[in-house]
């Protein structure tokens, strides 16, 4: 199977899987695994939700469009992105340039029943999580559908979800030869 030779960026809302299905997708394509929050937390040596709490969201936003712009100048790799980066007109610029998009769509009852596992979420410490999350779906689905690839990741294992995407790929890449 060859390798990808482009960058695949997951994108989606908190909870549909991109860091799960992210290290599968990459372990299966044999591609190096980054989670832009991982690496957003690096830069500031801050946790998000200490970066959210100290200096608010628009400084998170800043430094998450600074640290997207250098994960996407590199080799090939899978990406997680962060929920709000491919709402980032720039960010999602260069992602359509340099990238394959995918994004992991979630109803509200998955993302809400994934979410409550954690704390770690700045945008879901509210008093209700889940009518912030209903806000989110549905400020950022219309952008997210603009993605190369849709995957649900509703009841699926995120071995299977990973399959999926790669029988996408190979057949975006098949597509790509027919057209040339």
């Amino acid at each position: 199977m060859p390798v990808p030779s482009q960058i695949i960026v997951l994108v989606g809302l908190m909870g549909s899987g991109k860091s799960r299905i992210g290290k599968e997708l990459a372990r299966l394509l044999n591609l190096p695994f980054i989670d832009a929050d991982r690496e957003i937390e690096k830069a500031a040596t801050y946790t998000i939700s200490e970066i959210f709490e100290r200096f608010g969201e628009k400084e998170f936003r800043r430094g998450e469009k600074e640290v997207m712009l250098r994960l996407l100048s590199g080799d090939a790799k899978v990406l997680a992105s962060g929920g709000g980066a491919f709402i980032q007109p720039e960010i999602k610029a260069l992602i359509k340039q340099k990238a394959i998009s995918v994004w992991l769509k979630a109803n509200l009852e998955t993302l809400v029943n994934r979410t409550s596992r954690s704390n770690r979420r700045p945008l879901l410490q509210v008093k209700n999580p889940a009518e912030r999350l209903r806000q989110l779906m549905e400020e950022r689905y219309p952008t997210y559908a603009e993605a190369d690839i849709t995957v649900v990741t509703d009841q699926q294992k995120p071995q299977d979800t990973a399959w999926l995407i790669k029988t996408e790929l190979d057949r975006l890449g098949q597509d790509k030869e027919t057209d040339t």
